[in-house]
């Protein structure tokens, strides 16, 4: 530890939405045109597995579009200027925060540009189309799958997560919901440890109540404003 205060930063759909990566939930509560049940649970890829494939696929291919915004370029710059400790968590499956130079980063819902097998466990960065049946370079099982976190599956470094957000004393919370759990618990266990909770989103959400402070605004013109501020 040094004397700098700790930073914890939770990033949602909105800091991608800028980008033009469209975000989790749209209008009538599809997924970029598909039932979240239909394109992440487990059940969907045992039942639709070229679905399912196919789906992340198209997702993945649509990155090579987009680029990291004033928002991930800001939070990159924090962190690498930051003399404390700094944690930055993404609910985001894209490779924006990335891209844009973070490193003290948990994709805690899992990377496009990542692929699981579920017969081993073993992880391999892949690009490109990943078919349903391909084989993973480790076992042989013909088991790889999007090495994304599916609805009912674990969120990926929980243990890191909540012992940064226990010793933490800033949690920024940018761009999300506060509707999907367990990051929608974060502010209250930073809360719990005495830390200073700040929303940036560009509405309020179903956990502003439990911050600080919210502030309202588009996170490419809030996130440089309040990182500007701090350094």
């Amino acid at each position: 530890m040094t004397g700098s205060p700790s930073i914890v930063v939770l990033t949602g759909a909105g800091i991608s939405a800028e980008s033009g990566i469209a975000t989790f939930r749209g209008p009538g509560g599809l997924w970029e045109g598909h039932r979240v049940e239909d394109v992440c649970t487990p059940e969907a890829l045992a039942h639709d597995p070229a679905l399912v494939h196919r789906f992340y696929d198209l997702r993945r291919g649509a990155l090579g579009a987009v680029a990291p915004n004033a928002a991930h370029r800001a939070l990159a710059r924090l962190e690498a200027a930051w003399p404390g400790d700094f944690l930055l968590a993404t609910q985001n499956v894209d490779d924006l925060h990335d891209r844009a130079g973070s490193r003290r980063l948990v994709h805690m819902h899992g990377e496009l540009k990542s692929a699981l097998c579920a017969a081993c466990g073993a992880r391999r960065a892949h690009d490109g189309a990943l078919p349903p049946g391909s084989s993973c370079p480790h076992c042989g099982a013909a088991r790889l799958r999007p090495d994304i976190v599916f609805f009912g599956e674990m969120p990926y470094r929980m243990e890191a997560i909540e012992a940064a957000l226990a010793t933490c004393d800033l949690f920024v919370s940018i761009g999300t919901s506060g509707a999907v759990y367990p990051a929608a618990g974060f502010v209250r266990v930073a809360a719990r440890a005495g830390a200073t909770t700040l929303e940036l989103n560009l509405e309020r959400s179903a956990g502003s109540g439990s911050f600080d402070e919210t502030r309202l605004g588009t996170a490419g013109a809030l996130v440089p404003e309040w990182v500007a501020s701090l350094l």
